[in-house]
């Protein structure tokens, strides 16, 4: 599959190109990048690797599918104008600005026979996927809570406007995650935190409180300027319970310029002193952590496209993480529980 790239920001950099390059059976071809410090940056990463100014010169180069990871403002345009163009798309979360935004998405990937998957990638997260194989060992009982916390102290990434925020980011994330660990959501309740310090009003933090149609319960929240790096997760069952306090092991390793390439059989697993603990009667003890790596999204997504396995994560799964986050947002402006 020759794929290539649109926008080599932090997201571009760090969080696709890596796990491209590291993919099976994918060739990057090329990369949207506009200023020259981008396209130096690119050149240093990918020597002798094209750059294009615009969507419609990767297009006319030749491509196969293409991945958009420019800003929350600008996805929806592009990804319509990829599916139009007839390519495969990986579009960065969020997709779309609403949930109905994501549906006219959909509707032209299948009307256009094309795929469009969503890059929720921290599914692959190495703790997500820990807490996952707890919960399917049964060890906990009837589940009944899971808690999931994501600070980062990152204020000058806070992405401000309309098309911005703290849930449509993070958030985006750590909805996606409850909904792959335990299924649709009946009922959302949530409380945003406001700020001015941009110039925009913009949310800055969030609690929401889900309701799944299991009769679990999860509640995720996350902050970026409260100055709190911590990433916890806690799951409370009729028999025990889970706790980790892990690290944000692929970003770390990948700001510190490794790659997965490189170390495929180290990547992505948490350091010891990370691992949670599993608490039962009479019982305790450490759960080693999985190995999380997104590499795996993107070679999935090759072998979807030729149609030789599932979707990675469907414009359907997006769309539904999407009706979440909207129902987030009014749950807190109007302070109500919403039904779904």
């Amino acid at each position: 599959m020759r794929l290539g790239l649109v926008g080599y920001g932090a997201g571009g950099k760090y969080f696709h190109a890596p796990f491209i390059e590291a993919a099976e059976d994918i060739e990057l071809v090329g990369v949207v990048a506009r200023s020259d410090a981008t396209k130096a940056s690119v050149k240093s990463d990918f020597p002798g690797l094209p750059t294009y100014a615009n969507l419609g010169g990767l297009l006319a180069a030749g491509v196969d599918a293409v991945t958009i990871t420019t800003p929350p403002h600008t996805r929806y345009d592009l990804v319509m104008d990829a599916i139009r163009s007839g390519v495969h798309v990986v579009a960065d979360k969020p997709f779309a600005p609403t949930a109905d935004a994501a549906r006219e998405l959909a509707n032209a990937a299948w009307e256009a026979d094309v795929v469009l998957n969503v890059f929720h990638n921290r599914r692959r997260d190495a703790d997500i996927l820990t807490l996952a194989k707890v919960l399917a060992s049964g060890e906990l009982g009837e589940l009944w809570r899971v808690h999931s916390i994501m600070d980062q102290d990152n204020a000058d990434s806070l992405e401000v406007g309309t098309s911005g925020g703290l849930l449509r980011d993070l958030g985006s994330h750590l909805v996606d995650q409850m909904l792959w660990l335990l299924g649709p959501v009946s009922h959302v309740h949530a409380t945003l935190d406001w700020t001015d310090r941009f110039g925009e009003r913009t949310d800055c933090g969030f609690i929401i409180t889900l309701t799944h149609a299991s009769g679990a319960v999860s509640s995720v929240s996350a902050s970026k300027l409260n100055h709190s790096t911590t990433r916890e997760l806690r799951a409370y069952g009729s028999e025990g319970s889970y706790i980790a306090s892990g690290s944000d092991v692929q970003a770390d390793a990948l700001l510190q310029g490794r790659r997965p390439s490189a170390e495929p059989e180290t990547w992505g697993i948490d350091a010891q002193e990370n691992w949670g603990t599993l608490s039962r009667t009479g019982k305790r003890g450490l759960v080693p952590s999985a190995q999380g790596n997104y590499t795996g999204f993107y070679t999935e997504f090759a072998k979807a496209v030729r149609g030789e396995g599932p979707e990675p994560v469907p414009a359907s799964d997006g769309i539904r993480t999407l009706e979440v986050l909207d129902a987030a947002r009014r749950s807190a402006l109007e302070n109500v529980v919403i039904a779904l």
